[in-house]
């Protein structure tokens, strides 16, 4: 895998999981407990531990192939568990892929 394409998926993926997170806490959650809906958080939830495990993989890749330090993904981390936080980061890593 050619290595501009590996931050593309990564940022992609980081995008995605960012938007499923957002969903789960304020689509799913409310759902889930104002009107008895708990079927919405165990698809969104299914659906953001998919993303977040290919963010994380996708990470982990990214920080080998480009030779970031550990604090590099120590802030994809905590990024991930933020709400908002991958599309702060985005910006970031959107210079970082040039």
């Amino acid at each position: 895998m050619a290595l501009k394409n590996i931050f593309d998926w990564f940022r992609k993926i980081a995008f995605a999981e960012g938007v499923s997170f957002l969903l789960l806490l304020c689509v799913g959650m409310p759902l889930k407990y104002f009107a008895g809906f708990p079927l919405t958080v165990t698809i969104l939830g299914s659906i953001h531990g998919i993303l977040f495990i290919a963010f994380i993989i996708l990470a982990l890749l990214v920080k080998s192939e480009y030779s970031k330090n550990f604090w590099w993904l120590a802030k994809a981390f905590i990024a991930s568990i933020i709400p908002f936080g991958t599309f702060i980061m985005d910006r970031e890593w959107r210079i970082e892929n040039r």
